[in-house]
Protein backbone atom coordinates (compact mmCIF):
# COMPACT_ATOMS: atom_id res chain seq x y z
CA UNK A 1 0.00 0.00 0.00
CA UNK A 2 1.18 3.79 -0.90
CA UNK A 3 1.75 6.12 1.99
CA UNK A 4 0.06 9.33 1.96
CA UNK A 5 4.19 10.74 2.45
CA UNK A 6 5.08 9.00 -0.86
CA UNK A 7 2.19 10.44 -2.36
CA UNK A 8 2.80 13.66 -1.74
CA UNK A 9 6.77 13.69 -2.35
CA UNK A 10 5.71 12.25 -6.18
CA UNK A 11 3.33 14.66 -6.57
CA UNK A 12 5.32 18.05 -5.47
CA UNK A 13 8.36 16.39 -7.61
CA UNK A 14 6.29 16.14 -10.49
CA UNK A 15 5.07 19.46 -10.51
CA UNK A 16 7.97 21.29 -9.56
CA UNK A 17 9.44 19.44 -12.70
CA UNK A 18 7.14 20.36 -14.86
CA UNK A 19 6.84 23.92 -13.80
CA UNK A 20 10.47 23.80 -14.60
CA UNK A 21 10.31 22.28 -17.84
CA UNK A 22 12.54 19.60 -17.03
CA UNK A 23 12.50 16.07 -17.85
CA UNK A 24 13.14 13.03 -15.51
CA UNK A 25 16.23 12.56 -17.38
CA UNK A 26 16.75 16.47 -17.06
CA UNK A 27 15.74 16.32 -13.37
CA UNK A 28 18.01 12.92 -12.40
CA UNK A 29 21.22 14.24 -14.33
CA UNK A 30 20.81 17.71 -12.08
CA UNK A 31 20.10 15.37 -9.17
CA UNK A 32 23.38 13.01 -9.47
CA UNK A 33 20.67 10.40 -9.60
CA UNK A 34 19.43 7.52 -12.31
CA UNK A 35 16.66 8.76 -14.63
CA UNK A 36 15.25 5.34 -13.60
CA UNK A 37 15.61 5.96 -9.67
CA UNK A 38 13.74 8.83 -10.36
CA UNK A 39 10.69 7.46 -12.01
CA UNK A 40 10.14 4.67 -9.00
CA UNK A 41 10.19 7.70 -6.89
CA UNK A 42 7.28 9.59 -8.71
CA UNK A 43 5.84 6.31 -9.09
CA UNK A 44 5.52 5.76 -5.56
CA UNK A 45 7.89 2.99 -5.09
CA UNK A 46 10.51 3.95 -3.34
CA UNK A 47 11.55 6.24 -1.17
CA UNK A 48 14.81 8.28 -1.32
CA UNK A 49 17.50 8.80 1.44
CA UNK A 50 17.88 12.06 3.06
CA UNK A 51 20.78 12.78 0.80
CA UNK A 52 18.41 11.82 -2.62
CA UNK A 53 16.25 13.85 -1.38
CA UNK A 54 18.22 17.31 -0.81
CA UNK A 55 19.62 16.86 -3.99
CA UNK A 56 15.94 16.29 -5.77
CA UNK A 57 15.53 19.90 -3.91
CA UNK A 58 18.52 21.94 -4.54
CA UNK A 59 17.92 20.51 -8.68
CA UNK A 60 14.20 21.49 -8.28
CA UNK A 61 15.15 25.16 -6.96
CA UNK A 62 13.15 24.46 -3.90
CA UNK A 63 13.61 24.11 -0.06
CA UNK A 64 13.63 20.02 0.87
CA UNK A 65 10.85 21.08 3.26
CA UNK A 66 8.38 22.11 0.24
CA UNK A 67 9.00 18.46 -0.91
CA UNK A 68 6.58 17.14 1.39
CA UNK A 69 4.58 19.88 1.71
CA UNK A 70 0.70 19.56 0.95
CA UNK A 71 0.07 23.26 0.50
CA UNK A 72 2.49 22.62 -2.49
CA UNK A 73 0.43 20.25 -4.61
CA UNK A 74 -3.27 21.26 -4.93
CA UNK A 75 -2.33 24.54 -6.22
CA UNK A 76 -0.73 23.71 -9.65
CA UNK A 77 -2.69 26.20 -11.06
CA UNK A 78 -0.91 29.02 -9.01
CA UNK A 79 2.24 26.83 -10.44
CA UNK A 80 1.56 27.29 -14.01
CA UNK A 81 0.34 30.59 -13.39
CA UNK A 82 3.84 31.29 -11.90
CA UNK A 83 5.42 29.92 -14.73
CA UNK A 84 3.84 31.68 -16.96
CA UNK A 85 4.71 35.35 -15.59
CA UNK A 86 8.25 33.75 -15.23
CA UNK A 87 8.17 33.76 -18.95
CA UNK A 88 6.62 37.01 -19.81
CA UNK A 89 9.39 38.56 -17.82
CA UNK A 90 12.11 36.61 -19.87
CA UNK A 91 10.44 37.64 -23.02
CA UNK A 92 10.00 41.20 -21.90
CA UNK A 93 13.26 41.28 -20.82
CA UNK A 94 14.84 39.58 -23.93
CA UNK A 95 13.39 41.84 -25.83
CA UNK A 96 14.14 45.16 -23.97
CA UNK A 97 18.04 43.83 -24.10
CA UNK A 98 17.60 43.36 -28.23
CA UNK A 99 16.32 46.68 -27.86
CA UNK A 100 19.16 48.49 -26.21
CA UNK A 101 21.48 46.57 -28.22
CA UNK A 102 20.05 47.55 -31.87
CA UNK A 103 20.44 51.60 -30.39
CA UNK A 104 24.13 50.68 -30.35
CA UNK A 105 24.33 49.70 -33.44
Amino acid sequence: MKTKLRHILATNIKNQRNLLGYSQVKLAELANIAPSYLATIELEKNFPSDKVLENIAHALKIDPVELFSMTCYPIEELRIFQKSVIESYEQALKTQITKFFKKGD
